[in-house]
């Protein structure tokens, strides 16, 4: 009877480890979803705004035209739904340069500072590009979380098992953390 009652305790064990490794990899994919579609809301909201700023801007400088038509191309692509989570990040890693571009653009337009109009989108702007970057703090530390479970043993198992794989972190590219060259861009 005691050599029964040890071996239910063993397999109960082996049972209960995976299991536990199991929801612990869900419990984790889910919290990077549901900081994603947090995130998600947020720059939905931006990708609003962006259509006043660029018109707002535009009638100041209607010779840089490629860069409002690389912006409204970029938001036609993350208003289309379409895009896995890791294609929005990607999209909004480079979408950063792009907002560094029109800050320096408006450098150049002093009347155009002086607007109440754009000055207001601009704070809005502002406002809401502080929230995306706690935001994104937050997303990449639920998905390092979530990335080291599933390589790190033993969890990496469990997670080959099920399917889970790695997530793409919100990242800024070397070139992108200089000063934006506006001359060179338009």
């Amino acid at each position: 009877m005691p050599g029964l009652i040890i071996a239910a305790v063993i397999v109960g064990i082996f049972l209960i480890i995976p299991i536990g490794m199991y929801n612990s990899l869900v419990g984790k994919r889910n919290q990077v979803h549901n900081i994603f579609g947090t995130m998600d809301a947020m720059l939905k909201k931006r990708w609003d705004l962006i259509p006043n700023l660029v018109s707002t801007v535009k009638g100041y400088a209607d010779h840089e035209r490629t860069l409002f038509e690389n912006i409204t191309e970029a938001r036609s692509k993350a208003m289309s739904g379409q895009m896995s989570e890791n294609q929005k990040v990607g999209l909004e890693n480079s979408f950063m340069q792009l907002l560094g571009v029109v800050r320096a653009t408006v450098e150049n337009y002093p009347d155009l500072k002086a607007s109440d109009n754009f000055m207001h989108l601009q704070r809005t702007l502002n406002e809401l590009e502080e929230q995306i970057s706690a935001a994104r703090r937050a997303f990449n530390a639920a998905v390092t979380d979530y990335n080291n479970a599933v390589q790190m043993f033993p969890t990496n198992i469990i997670a080959g098992m099920f399917g889970f794989t790695i997530k793409e972190l919100f990242q800024i590219e070397a070139d992108e953390r200089e000063k934006p060259q506006v001359g060179g861009l338009l």
